[in-house]
């Protein structure tokens, strides 16, 4: 059986350029085919009736014409309170039936979204609230002591809203519902609803937060232009729009991009968003792919490797058309795998970042190895990060600085830290070191804050988990450093086991020994684990790894 090769087309741009001339001829203003809201209001308007999205776990769903009504209340809601241009709110829940609500709301406004996950304390939340010094704050019930005290102790005034009941605060649909009149002409609302009109390159559209595992957590401050110029370049192999797919299963919580780009571009391309509310396992997560059969999701490979294996029988994956796979480094026989599922389906392994909105590279037809190659939005250069100059010639390790319209405006509130990354000629440091070949395939080599040093000599995590991920038994490894006073920091393994699957610390060791220099060895040994820990946006949890190894017993 034959498969049609997908090539990189422009039939994303020609349908966008179309779908945004529609908004700009309405309101006359040439910047609207960047505004968010204007272009996620048209999505919703034009086709009221098609299922914009569906609760996995509760089976709730809602179609275009729900959600939009529900979110011109919220917005009407917003103004009532007040609320205005540059004004922030707060989002802090998992993948729900009203997440989407007061997200569009606030960007029909022009009020600024940040994103937060839902599972931190006190005392981070008000290192966030301190920066944000959001308006609103919505989240659960079982958020509301928390959020309460972070908000006191950052000496901010915010109203909180609880998706669900709570005695001490207004639940969301009460919100709704007691800011706006029983709607009795649907059509006369919707044509009578204005929003807000400004200038999509300044206004800020989402505050994207920094995983934290290396530092303090930023908030990164993204444009409506930024987004609205960098998420379609996800799309690049499809030429079916709309509708290049037909429902797209959410894995990550909204703080996350890779889920963040779905909840902004469904209503305009027009497909469904499928996701759960609860927390998911490899049950959860078996459940919805076999009862909604999703074509296309992003998901991180150490998730992957979780949730799913070849040989289990309980997930039928066939109904997927693309898997993306990123966020940490994917392992060649796991796309292999993936290929399994049916042919013709389409793996890709992408390289993107926050700071930039989205993807980085283009993936197709490059070397084993390559995350891809240089996309059209961005003037791309290596630097040395020692003496700070261009490298030209091919193979030679250096940062990766970018450059162009979906770069992001820097770090919400935080000038240090923007002037250190963000520097002279609008070009963005983005702390990962890379090399190219002749063909201008590019080559992930390490995070520069995750490079372990022993002695004189700089250790690659990412390299040794390759060299370990080798081994027939092994399912997954991660690498990090036990500190020794000494030495600086000493190699230490993660390993999980495959099922049903033997390999000892010394087989291990002796991999590795037998794969690299000297200098590389474990020398702070080999632990094994049931699973490799994971943040929220399910990237390896390097920061626990670290604890962990000085507190486990190591082989």
């Amino acid at each position: 059986m034959s498969h049609t090769i997908k090539y990189a087309h422009d039939s994303v741009f020609f349908y966008l350029n179309d779908f945004s001339s529609r908004v700009v001829a309405k309101s006359g203003l040439p910047g609207d085919r960047y505004h968010l809201g204007k272009l996620i209001f048209q999505g919703l308007k034009e086709d009221q009736d098609f299922l914009f999205q569906i609760d996995g776990s509760t089976n709730e769903s809602e179609t275009n014409g729900s959600a939009l009504l529900r979110s011109i209340k919220c917005a009407n809601a917003f103004r009532n309170m007040g609320l205005k241009k540059g004004d922030v709110i707060v989002l802090m829940a998992p993948n729900h039936i009203d997440l989407a609500i007061p997200l569009y709301a606030a960007l029909y406004l022009g009020i600024v979204v940040a994103a937060i996950d839902a599972t931190l304390g006190i005392e981070e939340l008000k290192g966030f609230f301190e920066i944000d010094e959001p308006k609103i704050v919505f989240c659960h019930a079982s958020k509301y002591k928390a959020v309460d005290a972070a908000l006191v102790n950052a000496g901010v005034k915010s109203k909180i809203i609880t998706f669900d009941n709570n005695p001490n605060c207004t639940n969301f649909k009460d919100f709704v519902s007691s800011n706006s009149d029983e709607i009795l002409d649907r059509k006369k609302v919707i044509d009578e609803f204005k929003l807000e009109d400004f200038d999509p390159a300044e206004t800020l559209a989402f505050l994207t937060t920094t995983s934290g595992t290396t530092g303090l957590s930023k908030a990164i401050a993204l444009t409506h232009k930024n987004l609205a110029i960098a998420i379609p370049y996800i799309w690049l192999c499809d030429t079916n729009f709309p509708t290049p797919t037909k429902v797209v299963l959410l894995i990550a919580p909204l703080q996350w991009l890779s889920s963040g780009f779905h909840y902004l571009f469904s209503p305009m391309l027009k497909y469904t968003r499928l996701q759960v509310s609860e927390p998911l396992s490899r049950e959860v997560f078996a459940k919805v792919v076999n009862k909604y059969k999703p074509t296309y999701t992003a998901i991180s490979p150490t998730l992957l490797q979780y949730l799913w294996k070849i040989e289990q029988t309980d997930c039928d994956m066939t109904c997927f058309e693309t898997i993306w796979l990123g966020g940490s480094f994917v392992p060649e026989d796991l796309l292999e795998d993936i290929k399994k599922i049916k042919p013709g389906i389409r793996t890709a392994a992408g390289y993107g970042l926050s700071e930039v909105g989205g993807l980085v590279f283009y993936d197709q037809f490059t070397k084993k190895g390559s995350v891809g190659k240089p996309l059209g939005s961005f003037d791309y250069k290596l630097v040395d990060p020692e003496t700070m100059e261009d490298i030209s010639e091919p193979n030679v390790h250096g940062e990766l600085w970018l450059r162009g319209l979906p770069v992001s405006k820097g770090y919400y509130k935080c000038p240090e830290a923007t002037a250190e990354t963000f520097v002279e000629g609008g070009w963005f440091k983005t702390g990962d070191i890379f090399y190219r070949d002749d063909d201008w395939n590019f080559f992930f080599v390490e995070r520069m804050k995750l490079l372990l040093k022993y002695r004189n000599h700089q250790i690659s995590p990412i390299e040794l988990e390759a060299v370990i991920r080798q081994h027939p038994a092994v399912q997954d490894a991660a690498v990090t450093g036990l500190p020794d006073k000494e030495c600086g920091e000493l190699p230490v393994a993660f390993v999980v086991r495959k099922p049903n699957q033997t390999v000892t610390a010394q087989e291990i060791k002796d991999l590795v020994i037998k794969s690299v220099t000297d200098t590389k060895h474990l020398r702070g040994g080999v632990i094994f684990i049931d699973e490799i820990p994971m943040t929220t946006t399910t990237k390896v949890h390097r920061k626990q790894l670290r604890e962990m190894a000085v507190m486990m017993n190591r082989e």
